[in-house]
């Protein structure tokens, strides 16, 4: 009965539902949910944030202000956590780090799902996002709810369905990208299905479970991270050969079948895919497996931002350059181009690291006034032919395409191009990853 009745309310728009988690993939949701016509709450912890979504001021890229103001009268935001008792479904869209030993930090879904069970009632539908190990819906989240007294798939419905979201990304956004929901029991499923195929502007795809649904998002994260893992070292094994390995990559794509190219760069950024394959080898262990292929790569990703900052010392040797007081013009901050994100972002590495060589580091990325530090904020400055030419050595650490290659590499004195921004040039002072 409670399956139909809540069923009613997800295909008639009259399910109210609860984002929990205003961030990059929770506020994108939230504005899709509310476009679709359901009433929506948003809740974060941040005051300021609520305060921004009901202003309709977005503080997310991918979510105009414009599309805030579209849905005013359908979506709030709140830090009241206690109004998620009048919700009838939840989804929740909260960080999922990795600790200081690269273990899963899975404390924001434990206390997000905890908090709705404080105020769950029968016929609730509860959808985890958040990216996790393989059993977290049924092992960690559902027990919250049964120690409670709700019987999952009879009065309580559980689903997991991986968020893909790509930050910055003009053809593929929620509301067309496709969705995996994997439910506890077939009602959940169903329930699931229904809300976001009402939701979205995508098919949705139904699995047999959360375990399967979870290890999917794992699978997709894992399979980017060590495929540029394969390119970075393929970067740093043709720079000894002295083969150029971004034509090295052009020339392999031409092949029409079995090839899929990926590109090097000075490390691996984003919140997801440096991040997401340490679940999958964390959760490995205990079923006695070793995941070597997927720790491998995530050890070459993370050994590139010092690669970079070598490659860069030995540059400025040629010049009889130590770096320690050479002027070093940082091109970029954020993780990928144009967008503005920081999140697990290797600029932030390399720009570290030379600071502590003693480098005189100057930053320039469109979309900061300034980026934080190690407790300090450095302040990101327009690019201009001036600041070229007075910088020892210019690093391109983000292809935002508000550069212009050809500027840098007419005005710099020395430039080291980890993301291939000024291919075609065939300017001496050119070095390239």
């Amino acid at each position: 009965m409670m399956t139909e009745q809540l069923m009613e309310k997800i295909t008639g728009g009259r399910a109210v539902c609860a984002v929990v988690g205003l961030g990059y993939v929770g506020l994108p949701l939230a504005v899709n949910l509310a476009k679709a016509g359901y009433q929506v709450l948003g809740f974060d912890l941040q005051q300021e944030r609520a305060d921004r979504v009901n202003a309709c001021d977005s503080y997310i890229g991918d979510v105009p202000s414009c599309a805030l103001r579209e849905v005013r009268d359908k979506l709030t935001a709140t830090c009241d956590f206690s109004r998620l008792g009048g919700c009838d479904c939840a989804i929740i869209c909260v960080p999922t780090p990795l600790d200081a030993y690269r273990q899963p930090d899975i404390s924001y879904v434990k206390n997000s799902a905890g908090t709705i069970a404080q105020y769950a009632h029968p016929g609730m539908l509860v959808i985890l996002e958040s990216t996790t190990y393989p059993g977290t819906t049924q092992e960690v989240v559902a027990p919250l709810f049964t120690d409670r007294g709700f019987v999952v798939g009879a009065d309580f419905f559980l689903a997991f369905s991986p968020e893909r979201v790509d930050p910055g990304n003009q053809v593929y956004r929620t509301g067309n990208t496709p969705k995996i929901v994997g439910g506890c029991t077939p009602h959940c499923t169903r329930l699931a299905c229904a809300l976001y195929q009402k939701a979205l502007d995508a098919p949705v795809i139904p699995v047999s479970s959360p375990k399967v649904a979870e290890m999917e998002k794992i699978l997709e994260n894992t399979f980017r991270c060590v495929n540029i893992a394969l390119a970075n070292e393929m970067a740093v094994i043709c720079h000894k050969m002295g083969i150029p390995v971004w034509e090295v990559i052009d020339a392999a794509a031409t092949k029409p079948y079995g090839f899929m190219p990926f590109y090097p760069g000075p490390g691996l950024g984003g919140h997801c895919i440096p991040i997401d394959p340490f679940y999958l080898s964390w959760k490995a262990k205990q079923y006695g497996c070793s995941a070597s292929l997927i720790e491998a790569a995530g050890e070459v990703n993370r050994s590139m931002p010092a690669y970079v900052v070598d490659r860069l010392t030995c540059a400025l040797n040629l010049y009889r350059k130590p770096v320690n007081g050479s002027k070093i013009l940082a091109l970029g901050a954020a993780y990928k181009a144009d967008i503005g994100d920081l999140r697990e972002s290797p600029a932030l590495s390399v720009i570290r690291c030379l600071i502590q060589l003693g480098a005189d580091v100057t930053v320039c990325d469109p979309f900061f006034d300034s980026i934080p530090l190690d407790g300090r904020r450095l302040p990101c400055v327009p690019l201009t032919d001036q600041l070229l030419e007075e910088t020892d050595a210019a690093v391109i650490l983000t292809a935002h395409s508000a550069f212009d290659p050809e500027q840098i590499a007419r005005k710099a004195r020395l430039v080291l191009d980890t993301r291939n921004l000024t291919q075609g040039a065939q300017e001496g002072n050119i070095l390239r990853l």
